[in-house]
């Protein structure tokens, strides 16, 4: 998983209780998050950005397991809302990259 550029609102913060275990739909609505899917290398589970203006889209890779999808995404969202977590079961990682400056 990449995670690029992630700044927390922390008014729409929400516990690690209910990142965990709220429906995924309802909990990417909430955060009006965005999903996109896409062709992707076999190693990629997913990834995030978070835009100029606060929101953020989430990349989902086609063809992957739907229990992947919920694992990455919510743990995309939890590092992006600087919600602390559980560790992610291996092999699974969350690798954040900066994001460009100027």
């Amino acid at each position: 998983m990449t995670l690029a550029q992630a700044c927390p609102d922390a008014q729409r913060r929400p516990s690690p209780d209910h990142i965990v275990n709220a429906p995924l739909p309802q909990l990417l609505a909430e955060h009006e998050v965005d999903v996109v899917e896409i062709e992707a290398a076999p190693g990629f589970t997913g990834g995030t950005f978070q835009r100029r203006d606060g929101s953020l889209l989430f990349v989902r890779p086609a063809g992957r397991p739907v229990a992947e999808w919920e694992i990455t995404a919510r743990a995309l969202l939890g590092r992006a809302l600087r919600v602390a977590l559980p560790p992610l079961p291996a092999p699974f990682e969350v690798t954040e990259v900066p994001a460009p400056r100027g």
